[in-house]
This record gives C-alpha cells, sequence and structure tokens, in this order.
C-alpha cells in the first residue's frame, strides 16, 4: 500500500473521486468499483487519493480493508476523510476518529467548520469550541504520526460573513500541525478574481500552508482552481472528469493539464500525462457514464476539426488551430467529413484512413460534392467513419468496394391474437458466384435482417462470426408533409479490437437501417483484410 513518487511534496494533485465524485446522482459505487477507480488514478500518478469515510459507511470501511491487501500504489498515497471530534468530546475517545486511525490511512483529511454560521447552526456549538475541536482532533491524529490535510467547509462564504473568524479557523489548524489547510468554495458560487484575491490575503495573513477545493456551480471550478494557483496555493484536489454533487467539482484532467502545459509545473511522474485520454475513459466506464465528446483535452472532439477553412490552415501547419499537440494527453486529431469540407479536409481525412490521393484535384473534387450532395440528403459522415471510407474508396476506385450483391431482402412484423409479436426477415444475395436465401428471426425488424443477413454470409466469410453490433441511433430528419419524413440510423459495430459506425438514410426506419448494415458488415470485412470481389 505504500507508495513511492519522484515527485517533492511542494505541489500536491490531490483527488477525491472516489468521496466527492461518488456523491454525483446517478454514480454509486461498488468497492470493487471504488478499487479499480484506485488504480486508475495511481496509475495517472496523482499524488493523494481520497477513499472516503471509514467508519460512516460499511462499504468505505471495507475498501480501506481491502485497499491495504490488494493494492500495490506506486504513486499516490490513500486518504481518509472525516469531521473534527464531537463539540464537548475528546478526540482520542471519539469513536469517528478512532475509525480513522484504524483505516490504516497515513494520511487524514479533516472537514472543519469555518463559517460561523454553520457552526452555531450546524454544529450547535460556539466559535471557540469549534475552534478547540479543530486543534485537539489535529494534534492527536499528528500524535498518532498521521499526516493531517484540514478541509474549511464553505470557506469563501464564511469569510465573506467574517472574515476573521474563517481566518482564526486556518491559523488554529497550521498552528496544530495541518500540513495543508484547504479552502472550500462548498456552494461554488465564487468567481476566479474573487478567489484569487481571498487566497492571496489568507496566505498573507496565517502563513499556512494553502489548498484549493472548488465546486462548480458557476461553471467555474478549473479556473477557480488555477486562480488559487495563482495566488500561492500549492494543493489542489479535483475529481475525475469534474464528477461531483449537484454539477460537480473541478475536473481533475484540465487542471493537471494546464498545471503541466500552460503553468509548466511537474505535477505527475514523467510520462503519465500521455495516459490521461486512457484514463479519464476509463474511469467513466467503471462509473457507467458516457464520456463527454467535449470536454478538454480528452474529449473525442477536443481536436475534432470540421470546417473547411480549419483543414487549410491544418494542413500547413496543425498548431494554427490547436492549442496544443494533442499527443501530450494521449489524444489524437481528427478530421471530421461534412457538407462544411473542403478539398483540405477530404486530403488531410484520406490520409488519416491511409488513403493516398496523391494530389488528385479532380478526384478530390468529386469527393468533396459527393459529400455534400449525400448530407443533403441527410446523411452524416463526421459521426459514421468507415460509411465515409467506403465512400471514398469506391471514388478512387470508380466502383463501390463490394464483397456481396443483394438480390432483395423483406421484413416482416406480425401482430398475433393472443398479444406476442413475431418478426423475420429474409435476404437474398449473390456472394463468391453463390446465391444465397437466408431466413431469420429476431426481437425487432432490424435484429431480424442483421441475422438474415449473418445467417447468408457466415458460411463464406467465417470472419463475420466477430462482429457485434453494439449501438443504434435512429434521427427523424425534417419531412416535407407530416408523417413523410426521412429516416436516419447510424449504427455502431465492434469486432472485438475496434468500433466503427455506419450511417444509412432512407424514407424508413427498416430501409435506413438496412443501408448501414450492409456498410457495417462491407467495413468489417475490409477491416479483417478480406478482398473483395472482383
Amino acid at each position: 500500500m505504500t507508495a513511492t513518487s519522484e515527485l517533492d511534496d511542494s505541489f500536491h494533485v490531490f483527488d477525491t473521486t472516489l468521496r466527492d465524485g461518488a456523491q454525483r446522482e446517478g454514480i454509486n459505487l461498488t468497492v470493487a468499483d471504488k478499487l479499480a477507480i484506485a488504480r486508475h488514478l495511481d496509475d495517472f500518478g496523482v499524488g493523494f487519493i481520497e477513499g472516503g469515510w471509514p467508519g460512516a459507511n460499511p462499504r468505505d470501511t471495507e475498501f480501506f480493508a481491502r485497499a491495504r491487501q490488494e493494492i500495490d500504489f506506486k504513486h499516490a498515497q490513500l486518504v481518509a476523510f472525516g469531521s473534527t471530534r464531537r463539540a464537548g468530546a475528546n478526540a482520542a475517545e471519539d469513536h469517528q476518529v478512532k475509525a480513522l486511525l484504524d483505516s490504516g490511512a497515513q494520511v487524514i483529511t479533516l472537514v472543519a467548520k469555518s463559517h460561523d454560521r454553520h457552526v452555531e447552526l450546524a454544529l450547535r456549538t460556539t466559535l471557540d469550541e469549534n475552534l478547540a475541536m479543530v486543534a485537539d482532533t489535529v494534534s492527536h491524529l499528528k500524535a498518532q504520526g498521521r499526516r493531517v490535510f484540514v478541509d474549511c467547509e464553505h470557506f469563501f462564504d464564511g469569510y465573506r460573513a467574517n472574515p476573521e473568524y474563517a481566518k482564526s479557523v486556518v491559523r488554529t489548524a497550521s498552528e496544530a500541525g495541518a500540513d495543508v489547510v484547504v479552502l472550500c468554495d462548498t456552494n461554488g458560487g465564487m468567481l476566479p478574481a474573487q478567489i484569487q484575491a481571498v487566497v492571496a490575503t489568507v496566505l498573507a495573513d496565517t502563513g499556512a500552508r494553502l489548498g484549493i477545493h472548488a465546486q462548480d456551480d458557476t461553471g467555474c471550478a478549473v479556473a477557480n482552481t488555477l486562480a488559487a494557483v495563482d495566488a500561492g496555493a500549492t494543493h489542489v484536489q479535483c475529481t475525475a472528469n469534474g464528477y461531483g454533487e449537484r454539477v460537480g467539482n473541478a475536473n481533475l484532467f484540465p487542471v493537471v493539464a494546464a498545471l503541466e502545459l500552460k503553468y509548466g509545473k511537474q505535477v505527475l511522474p514523467e510520462g503519465r500525462l500521455r495516459e490521461m485520454t486512457r484514463i479519464s475513459h476509463a474511469i467513466a466506464e467503471v462509473v457507467n457514464l458516457t464520456p463527454s465528446t467535449h470536454q478538454p483535452y480528452v474529449g473525442v472532439s477536443a481536436f475534432a476539426h470540421k470546417a473547411g477553412l480549419h483543414a487549410s490552415a491544418i494542413k500547413v501547419d496543425p498548431d494554427l488551430y490547436q492549442h496544443i499537440d494533442p499527443e501530450l494527453v494521449g489524444n489524437t486529431m481528427r478530421m471530421l467529413v461534412s457538407d462544411m469540407a473542403g478539398r483540405a479536409s477530404i486530403e488531410l481525412k484520406g490520409k488519416e484512413l491511409g488513403i493516398d490521393l496523391g494530389g488528385d484535384r479532380e478526384l478530390v473534387g468529386r469527393v468533396v460534392e459527393r459529400v455534400k450532395e449525400r448530407e443533403l440528403a441527410g446523411y452524416t459522415y463526421e459521426a459514421a467513419d468507415a460509411s465515409f471510407e467506403l465512400l471514398l474508396r469506391a471514388e478512387v476506385e470508380r466502383r463501390p468496394l463490394k464483397y456481396f450483391e443483394v438480390e432483395s431482402w423483406r421484413a416482416i412484423t406480425e401482430d398475433r391474437p393472443d398479444g406476442s409479436h413475431a418478426n423475420e426477415a429474409t435476404v437474398k444475395l449473390w456472394a463468391k458466384g453463390e446465391r444465397i436465401v437466408a431466413t431469420a428471426e429476431g426481437n425487432g425488424p432490424v435484429n431480424a435482417l442483421d441475422r438474415s443477413l449473418r445467417v447468408a454470409l457466415e458460411k463464406i466469410y467465417p470472419e463475420l462470426a466477430k462482429l457485434d453490433l453494439v449501438d443504434y441511433k435512429v434521427r427523424i430528419l425534417e419531412g416535407v408533409h407530416g408523417t413523410q419524413s426521412t429516416t436516419r440510423v447510424l449504427i455502431s459495430t465492434s469486432d472485438g479490437t475496434g468500433e466503427w459506425a455506419t450511417v444509412g438514410v432512407a424514407e424508413n426506419v427498416i430501409a435506413a437501417s438496412w443501408q448501414a448494415l450492409e456498410d457495417a458488415y462491407t467495413y468489417g470485412l475490409l477491416r479483417a483484410g478480406v478482398a473483395p470481389a472482383k
């Protein structure tokens, strides 16, 4: 459980995903989930991982017991979270304080009240007793050999109401031996200039080592965190992907990226920043939330370029429209093909796909016009790279890429008197000179079509057995007369090692789905290295 780090102690990256992040609506972490996230965070290289509140609930108590046995931390130190002793008690005899020690964590974060109204209304004690609670608990834990951080809850609101008392809590914690006193914007209502001014004043007046914990209710948590660093804070508390109560916390990844790439501070072990995109997505998978496509630095759209003007500049120098090299954070530049595409977009996308267009202006022009024509009809290629690659290859070869020729297909949905339903599809096609007729049932007409196509082709192309339809999206586009609307279908398919998207557009969902399925199977065979029919 002991971590060794190549970094010094001058700056702390403190992650609280397992406690604060777990308070997000829709996140419910098991002990196994918490262990998995802790491993990812340690792999990323954060200095401290706050594991939860041992003694407050059985899940967190079990997590600390298992983490001691199951995780060999290489970079991070595990932190237990709890509160100062109860009013009128003694820290050495307080059961909750004892639970913090029993957790085995060598670092403990204590939450302390720093807003006078919270002391009187929530703790129902005096301002002096609150200071005694802070001093007694910190000094007791230090005497037991623990490192102690103190989170001053509601600090900025408390400072606005009673600045001298808020500063006295900071001073008391520091004088009792707290290694860091963290100023918390618990309600998330502060703005960067306010944060910077308060942190600078508190630092000057108390001499304590300060940290920052920012909630994102104004959308400023990352900016507020960096403003606190500008004012002298040397400890930042964040959560992976900004998970947290209400709208969330300061997002770990843009904070760390800004510190390393914009401020020039090495806050992670060498080389770990390049793992950031992978770690962000891996944690999103554990908590079962779809990764934000537009998240700074790590979103799949963070370095995606769509406009033709941008593409023309990027063709000359990628830095002209990118603030960093995406590889620095483990991401990649992507060219999106749409009706906004120009020649440069097509050429760069072809290069990305490994297709040399050879400076053929006529070919590139045909592709541009074809894309614009298709997108006008409702297709979208920025979300369906596989369908675009098939279109591009068809223009390069002057004929479509074909592994089979479809003679006909049909799908039937039957409602029965007993309330049950039956879905059946039949596909007639030619492949490698053989005419094949296949029928299959499914739990819907599209599923039945998928199964019938698979039945028809798998004996000839066994590579298709690996394919799995993993996502299916339908969008109704604008119609001319009421229900006479165009339907667009996007299908995501996987072969176990990669995933690709295809698109179909037609007057009904079944026909659109069939187009997307045809492209999905064709692209799957192309990926598998199967030679197309001559």
